[in-house]
């Protein structure tokens, strides 16, 4: 939380703070490092409830909805299951976005001929052609 914060901005938060609570301060911050503590202690509580009533380890982390049911209530069979006609979906969107990419890159090459022989210049040893002289215009038109 402090990663953003340069040594000039936690001086001015730490003399706001000072400012605002004056002498009672040192019981503000102890109240505020009760509290955290009572939090991680209420939610090490609720894990280990948890995992008793459910008779499987459950960590902290795995308290997310998503998490909780792909590790505890889903088997491996399950979750490929799940998996497979998904998987078939972003096949077919890959294949059809790598379609659409070349397309484009013929078209790019078909508007603008330098790139097509820039390209050709990089894969083979001929030279490529002189691009065409391009017409001057004056700022009237």
């Amino acid at each position: 939380m402090l990663d953003n914060l340069n040594w000039w901005e936690i001086g001015v938060l730490l003399l706001l703070a000072l400012l605002i609570f004056g002498d009672r301060l040192p019981n503000v911050i102890s109240d505020g490092l009760r509290l955290v503590r009572n939090l991680r202690n209420m939610a090490r509580n609720a894990t280990g409830d948890l995992s008793r009533e459910l008779g499987t380890d459950i960590q902290l982390e795995d308290l997310h909805p998503k998490a909780f049911i792909r590790k505890h209530l889903l088997s491996e069979e399950d979750e490929q299951a799940i998996r497979k006609p998904l998987q078939g979906v972003y096949d077919n969107l890959r294949a059809d976005v790598t379609g659409v990419h070349e397309e484009l890159k013929e078209v790019a090459d078909r508007v603008d001929p330098r790139a097509a022989a820039r390209k050709s210049t990089a894969t083979s040893t001929a030279p490529a052609p002189a691009p065409a002289p391009r017409p001057s215009y004056d700022d009237a038109t």
